[in-house]
């Protein structure tokens, strides 16, 4: 099935193939040439220019000096204040005997001690595990434990989801707070105390940067992922597989503009509205590292609101947003959107939920900005396609073709064969930003991780120019506004209550957030339980993100296959009026 273009494009485009434009911005001594080497036994494309690490990054951003950073609220964050926090936190770290492959986790919202925390541990070669903030307190301390991460940086709030939980976490030396709104005791102190507030970095004693031999392919990050049974996995990610993403970006954009005909220009810094979640690797692989590397600004939001992000895009200028496409309907459909000049933005892109080709249309008629999207999941660190401008208009069903590193194949369902091109299958992907598979999980390692390969669980097919058209998760995950809600985690607690005999957890299409949560359930006889009931038995031991938003119940258990499993499909009927009117 062939995309319906949404706009009229100019007969000129494209002013080069895809193989082209490939060709043309990977050549010897061009910016994106490759190279191949041997990663894990398997020879791999890489970028050949790519930063080696993110130490490396860190202190080669410091050329930026005055360009501001981060702003949130009234702090603003140079790129010199960046370096001197960084450079401080870092040292600290050392002297609390924090050494290289040393776990240090990080739950907090966006602010700007997230980076300064980031890039410190990262260079001194400790392995960064920044945590879901919206976590409860069971799920923080599952991340902690099961990473063995010896100092906990959170935020004021986290520390107070913390406080009962804390004495429960054995392998925490040092707890970190930042902003702590009351007294701290035991092993918790205060992050002002080591570097101050971000209003006080620039003023920081500048110390030697400390230097620790660090690979490309040393372990960096655990960020971690949820799969359809189980416990969460945590996915091991190095140096290489971030700074991948800055060369993987760059590329996307630059293939956009010759597409259109145009050169390629010098990077320039941007101003960019950043309201996804750091913990995400969209926000901080595909996003903040681009943007210390460009100098970019990003803007972060205690929380999301709609009237308050248009007033930072006036005021500030912004010429980036997005992340999920919740945020662009939101912008789209605000009934005081008109007050504000958001002539600025140039570019909103997402990934991490369904999008309608509406959306797509809208932003370039509406904002005169051109969309943007892509595909990757946290086993990639984030983006292995790029789509983009044009490309997006004619397809916007697709997810965008591959980077030049990175390669994708359709697999049949048992893995075994290749299928032909259109063909439906479970979607597989190669490259350097594939991440060297799961913490200390070695069975699911070598389950999803094939010879380079990494088995995404995403069923989907490929067009004869190499877009990947996402169709639907083989993996029983949902996505609700970008965020990954794994429904045997919420059937499972769903089962706990003592009423509930059997249930299963569906998505249900929703136009501004992709998906929502939905549950079926049959009661035990002789036992009742309400919507209300379970939704609060839920809320109370899982995300509030995670909470079914509407309950169906049945007289009879659910329907399954000849293998035991529920037929999922068969119950979306079930919430066919709710459906309708989120559509």
């Amino acid at each position: 099935m062939q995309d319906q273009p949404l706009v009229t494009l100019d007969p000129s485009w494209p002013a080069l193939s895809l193989a082209d434009a490939e060709a043309l911005l990977t050549a010897p001594g061009a910016k994106f040439e490759m190279e191949t080497i041997t990663l894990r036994g398997v020879p791999t494309r890489v970028w050949k220019n790519a930063p080696p690490s993110l130490a490396w990054l860190a202190q080669a951003a410091r050329a930026h000096g005055a360009r501001v950073f981060t702003i949130y609220e009234d702090e603003r964050v140079t790129f010199e204040a960046q370096y001197r926090a960084v450079a401080m936190l870092a040292t600290r770290l050392q002297a609390m005997g924090v050494a290289k492959g040393d776990r240090v986790a990080l739950a907090m919202r966006n602010l700007p001690e997230w980076p300064v925390i980031f890039f410190a541990a990262a260079s001194i070669g400790a392995i960064v595990v920044p945590l879901n903030a919206w976590w409860t307190a069971g799920e923080l301390e599952y991340g902690v434990d099961d990473s063995g991460a010896r100092v906990l940086f959170v935020d004021d709030e986290r520390h107070q989801r913390f406080i009962e939980a804390a004495p429960a976490l054995p392998a925490v030396e040092r707890l970190i707070v930042a902003r702590a709104s009351s007294p701290l005791e035991g092993r918790a102190s205060r992050l002002e105390d080591l570097i101050g507030t971000p209003h006080d970095y620039a003023a920081l004693e500048e110390v030697p940067f400390p230097q620790v031999p660090i690979a490309p392919d040393d372990d960096a990050t655990i960020f971690y992922t949820s799969g359809t049974t189980g416990s969460p996995k945590g996915a091991l990610g190095t140096h290489r597989n971030l700074m991948t993403n800055i060369m993987s970006s760059g590329y996307g954009a630059a293939r956009a503009l010759l597409r259109r005909g145009e050169p390629v220009p010098d990077p320039v810094p941007r101003t960019s509205l950043t309201v996804i979640p750091l913990f995400h690797v969209t926000a901080c692989s595909a996003g903040l590292m681009g943007m210390v590397a460009s100098g970019s600004t990003a803007i972060f939001m205690r929380k999301w609101d709609v009237v308050r992000a248009m007033e930072l895009i006036e005021r500030e200028q912004v010429h980036m947003t997005g992340g999920v496409p919740t945020i662009a309907w939101q912008l789209l459909e605000h009934p005081e959107r008109s007050r504000y000049d958001l002539s600025s933005l140039e570019v909103i892109a997402y990934g991490g939920a369904p999008s309608a080709p509406e959306l797509v249309r809208r932003i370039h008629e509406e904002f005169g900005a051109l969309p943007g999207n892509g595909w990757g999941m946290t086993e990639t660190m984030a983006t292995v396609t790029s789509h983009a401008a044009e490309d997006y208009l004619n397809r916007p069903t697709s997810a965008g073709p591959p980077v030049a590193v990175a390669d994708l194949k359709i697999m049949d369902e048992d893995g075994a064969r290749e299928v032909p091109v259109g063909q439906v299958g479970e979607l597989w992907a190669r490259g350097p930003m594939v991440v060297k598979g799961y913490w200390n999980k070695p069975e699911a390692t070598a389950e999803t991780f094939v010879d380079g390969w990494v088995r995404t669980g995403d069923l989907a097919r490929l067009d004869d120019e190499g877009f990947v058209y996402i169709v639907d998760r083989a993996k029983d995950m949902i996505i609700r506004g970008g965020e990954n809600i794994y429904s045997s985690e919420v059937e499972n607690v769903l089962y706990a209550h003592p009423a509930v005999t059997d249930c299963a957890l569906i998505g249900l299409p929703h136009r501004v957030l992709g998906e929502e949560p939905a549950a079926v359930v049959h009661l035990a006889p002789g036992l009742t339980a309400s919507e209300a009931e379970l939704q609060a038995w839920v809320r109370a031991r899982l995300a509030v993100f995670k909470t079914p938003v509407a309950i169906r119940f049945v007289d009879q258990t659910l329907p399954r296959n000849a293998n035991g499993k529920i037929l999922k499909k068969d119950l979306k009927a079930l919430f066919e009026d709710r459906a309708s009117a989120a559509a």
